[in-house]
């Protein structure tokens, strides 16, 4: 399965990363891990994140509060069209689907 980031995504999981590095680079290094594995879980298993707003599947990373939005426009392919943070405004991101 090809997996795609939306560009907003693609910002949003930057800047956190930045974030943490900013504060630890171990933090930082272990986000970007966390993150690749769950990238990694939904290309293995697209059905592995909860349903979630707007007919989109959410990944919830363990020690991060982060969520791996995602949505499959096809069989072969799904989009993260967002790395939000869990306690910011849920559904901000609703304009980048579909």
């Amino acid at each position: 399965m090809v997996i795609d980031f939306h560009p907003a995504a693609s910002d949003e999981a930057e800047a956190a990363h930045r974030w943490y590095a900013e504060r630890s680079s171990i933090a930082a290094a272990r986000f970007r891990e966390e993150l690749d594995a769950a990238v990694a879980d939904i290309q293995t298993d697209p059905d592995c994140g909860a349903p979630y707003l707007h007919g989109t599947r959410c990944y919830l990373l363990r020690r991060f509060p982060y969520l791996v939005v995602y949505h499959r426009p096809s069989e072969a392919a799904a989009e993260v069209i967002a790395v939000a943070h869990g306690r910011r405004r849920p559904g901000y991101w609703k304009a980048r689907t579909f």
